[in-house]
């Protein structure tokens, strides 16, 4: 089978979209099916070229078996909703040019959260008269209503309209939880067509591992309690409310604060930190991929966190499989919901509701000072990660799009999908 998959983000960039639709296309070649990523060019998160690129008309390359298609776009910085959308849309448009020099495929899936790629992805499936199938990662724009990046209006219902016709166009949805399935069946979208697929870890690159002692030492972490944030700093993570926690943690000499990434709001975040004279919180920047398993090497505990609004309560991380699959006690800061619900049930770290500085603090105090229960947390989270690992998820999501492919071709129903 040939898989034609239409994606914003992918490495060089590390954010969670780049790293899943890479990890997983890498298990689909191994399998034996041919995979062709569209793309644009990494720019992802400051919105500028990474170093060494240049924008082209077309640029074709080969990542691990992957033929990756890369097409110009404006670009911007993720923050802010106008040219966030300009951005957006003119990947759509430029993805959409490129048709006619696409290889043929059997099936076309557009990956959100960018659900522009998705627009993209069914625009080409129609005159290529192919299966289209959305991946929803996110329930943008439910997403950016609550971020507050754009009020309530006749915008986001125009989104909302666009997003309904995508997925009752589609002829599969796989969602990344229960939850954005259990909300898309509320609004009207035939639960036959929507298959769970959970997210996960590449296990060939997280495992656990000795602390990474020249980093330690880069970082100045040696003798150091480390909790660490690797991934985007973002609007939708509400990491203001880790700042607080740290102010209240200042006493403890012992304790750092460490968050790997970049984001819209690494400046304000860093402001922040300055003005309120904390020692106790590092910031190391945007890391390239191979080098995030050794940062997670020197974090005493795997800190997840995100905003305190009730969308993110459908939302897992995927920086959490990350943790398990590196075999970290995780402190999870989240709305009670899927990604809670799996911490709970793997025993795998502490939940706290998001947006309580004082039960973060509270809950970084206990982790520290409990060296059993850290080691037991230790001990279930890298066990939990073989339950949600890339390759298992490379698996039933390949499974989803033979079945659209078949089913395409004969033009019956999709089969209803195995429980989530």
């Amino acid at each position: 089978m040939h898989i034609l998959l239409l994606s914003e983000n992918f490495p060089p960039e590390v954010n969670a979209v780049a790293s899943r639709v890479h990890e997983r296309a890498v298990y689909w070649v191994r399998d034996g099916h041919e995979v062709t990523i569209v793309t644009c060019f990494p720019n992802f998160p400051q919105g500028r070229l990474h170093e060494g690129w240049r924008q082209r008309a077309l640029h074709v390359s080969f990542v691990d078996g992957i033929r990756v298609i890369r097409v110009p776009t404006y670009m911007a910085a993720n923050e802010g909703l106008l040219r966030r959308t300009i951005d957006f849309a003119s990947f759509m448009v430029s993805a959409v040019v490129a048709t006619p020099r696409l290889p043929r495929a059997d099936v076309v899936v557009g990956s959100s959260p960018q659900f522009f790629a998705a627009v993209a992805a069914w625009i080409i499936a129609r005159i290529r008269r192919k299966p289209f199938v959305f991946e929803i990662a996110d329930l943008w724009p439910a997403s950016v209503r609550a971020v507050g990046a754009v009020r309530d209006g006749w915008i986001l219902g125009l989104f909302e309209k666009l997003e309904l016709f995508l997925y009752r166009q589609s002829m599969a949805v796989v969602a990344l939880t229960d939850a954005f399935k259990r909300n898309l069946v509320s609004r009207g979208i035939a639960p036959e067509k929507i298959h769970v697929v959970i997210n996960g870890v590449d296990l060939l690159r997280y495992a656990p591992q000795p602390r990474d002692k020249v980093l330690e030492r880069e970082l100045g972490v040696g003798d150091r309690f480390v909790i660490g944030y690797i991934g985007t700093l973002g609007m939708a993570h509400g990491l203001e409310n880790v700042i607080e926690a740290a102010e209240r943690l200042r006493s403890l000499a012992n304790l750092t604060f460490m968050f790997v990434g970049d984001g819209a709001c690494r400046a304000a975040l860093e402001r922040e930190v300055s003005g309120r004279e904390l020692t106790n919180v590092i910031f190391a920047g945007q890391q390239p991929k191979n080098r995030i398993a050794g940062y997670w090497s020197v974090c005493d505990i795997a800190l997840v966190h995100l905003r305190d609004d009730p969308v993110f309560a459908d939302v897992i991380p995927s920086k959490m499989f990350e943790a398990m699959g590196m075999g970290l006690p995780i402190l999870l800061v989240a709305p009670s919901g899927e990604a809670s619900r799996i911490l709970e049930t793997e025993g795998a770290g502490i939940w706290v509701n998001a947006g309580d500085p004082l039960a973060l603090a509270d809950a970084a105090r206990r982790l520290m000072s409990n060296r059993m229960q850290r080691a037991e947390c230790s001990l279930r989270s890298a066990a939990a990660a073989e339950r949600y690992s890339r390759r298992r998820q490379a698996i039933d999501m390949c499974a989803v799009l033979v079945d659209a492919t078949h089913e395409s071709s004969t033009g019956a129903q999709l089969k209803s999908a195995p429980p989530g």
